[in-house]
């Protein structure tokens, strides 16, 4: 008789543990948490004034970068991907997106602005 009560009110302890450690972990709702996306850095106006395709960089007379703190100004920057670099030439208009990649400034994304 003994294992019979024991048995009657041990099974539902059990099944209340086993229920309680199988819910999924609750996590506090933040409006936006789960649609939030990476926002890709903004484009840039820019003239080149220089290329140098044995180096892989350019030269851009560019506006204010944002997404880097960086006022207008005329500088260097490295091109990831140098054969995007081949149909520009000094003089062409162009919108970019750069980044700080290993220490340097990089041209992630360039493309000429047609009138």
């Amino acid at each position: 008789m003994k294992t019979s009560r024991t048995a009657t009110w041990a099974l539902p302890l059990v099944l209340a543990a086993t229920t309680a450690f199988a819910q999924p972990p609750v996590t506090p709702a933040t409006p936006g948490a789960a649609t939030a996306v990476a926002t890709p850095p903004p484009w840039t106006q820019a003239e080149v004034r220089k290329i140098d395709p044995a180096t892989g960089k350019i030269t851009l007379k560019h506006e204010d970068i944002k997404n880097l703190d960086m006022p207008a100004m005329t500088m260097v920057f490295r091109a990831k991907d140098t054969g995007a670099l081949t149909p520009l030439k000094a003089g062409d208009r162009v919108r970019f997106v750069a980044d700080k990649i290993g220490g340097e400034y990089t041209v992630t994304l360039i493309e000429k602005v047609v009138p």
